[in-house]
């Protein structure tokens, strides 16, 4: 009798457990498999809960998310030259996310949060010349990705 309330209280207890959060690590490149001043991957998709862990690759980069392309609240966030940080996504949406020093050369990434929509407000966002043939790529893979499911 006594282990099988045991076993009862171990199994509520196991179903009450929250699924551990995920962390993805993200590096920040001179030089890449895409070439120049990238975010590794350029990419992913999250959970909300889950953190993203922006790793220096190589000196004189930061982690920013841009104004404009993130969820409507969203306070943003700002890393420090050559500092690792670790920033966690709440709220289902899209971010985008820079390297405030090399915005102008295409140094940007995108990060998809939860069951979100890519909106025109995302796709349409106002960054420098570089940055929107990157945007557009991913965004590219994105709706490729949706054509065949």
């Amino acid at each position: 009798m006594r282990a099988r309330i045991a076993a009862t209280l171990i199994a509520f207890g196991l179903a009450a457990t929250p699924a551990l959060a995920e962390t993805i690590e993200v590096r920040m490149l001179n030089r890449g498999e895409n070439g120049s001043m990238v975010f590794e991957p350029d990419y992913v998709e999250l959970k909300p809960g889950d953190s993203v862990k922006f790793r220096v690759g190589h000196k004189s980069h930061n982690a920013a998310s841009i104004d404009g392309m993130t969820p409507a609240g969203y306070p943003g966030f700002k890393g420090q030259i050559n500092e690792e940080i670790e920033v966690t996504f709440e709220t289902s949406g899209f971010y985008g996310i820079k390297c405030s020093p090399h915005f102008a050369m295409g140094m940007v990434m995108l990060i998809k949060v939860g069951e979100a929509e890519l909106t025109d407000a995302i796709r349409k966002a106002e960054v420098p010349g570089r940055a929107r043939g990157r945007f557009d790529a991913i965004f590219a893979r994105i709706d490729q990705v949706k054509a065949a499911q």
